[in-house]
């Protein structure tokens, strides 16, 4: 088994564009009213702060990472945000490996570790996924913004060339 690491990637909370463009219009949305509202009113204030405040967060959204990938030795590491656990998926067990799309809805949260329905899901951003089955038919879906990277060096792993 080779130590290195074939593959890594790294997904943040504030990068995907849909959330991002909701937060900028809100943003927009209450520069717009404060603009609009009276001088001598004092809760119009409150509107530039507010804006001012979705502003910040978003920036900082985007430097906070969710999860990152890695393939190695075998196995596919994902390590989350803070407290979460490192999920290790052994690739000797998975017996099919496929690109897919995540979801067919246009707005999907970020996940990481979420058991439904036999799948586990991780996802940040992108539209397309990796589908890992194993042997006991649980699928594993992989959200990745390079889809046809992860599912080579998966494939390469699983077949020990590198």
């Amino acid at each position: 088994m080779s130590g290195k690491t074939v593959y890594t990637e790294k997904q943040y909370l504030g990068r995907e564009f849909i959330p991002l463009s909701i937060r900028l219009v809100l943003a927009i949305f209450c520069f717009a009213a404060y603009a609009l509202t009276d001088v001598d009113d004092k809760n119009g204030d409150l509107l530039a702060v507010v804006g001012f405040a979705i502003l910040i967060i978003s920036i900082i959204m985007g430097f906070l990472l969710h999860f990152r990938t890695r393939v190695e030795n075998k196995s596919i590491l994902l390590n989350g945000l803070w407290t979460t656990r490192l999920v290790k998926i052994d690739l000797n067990s998975i017996v099919k490996a496929e690109i897919a799309p995540y979801s067919r809805y246009l707005f999907n949260n970020p996940v990481y570790n979420l058991h439904t329905k036999g799948t586990i899901r991780f996802f940040a951003a992108g539209k397309d996924a990796i589908h890992l089955t194993d042997r006991d038919g649980l699928v594993y879906i992989i959200g990745s913004q390079h889809p046809h990277e992860l599912l080579r060096a998966i494939k390469a792993e699983m077949d020990g060339k590198l």
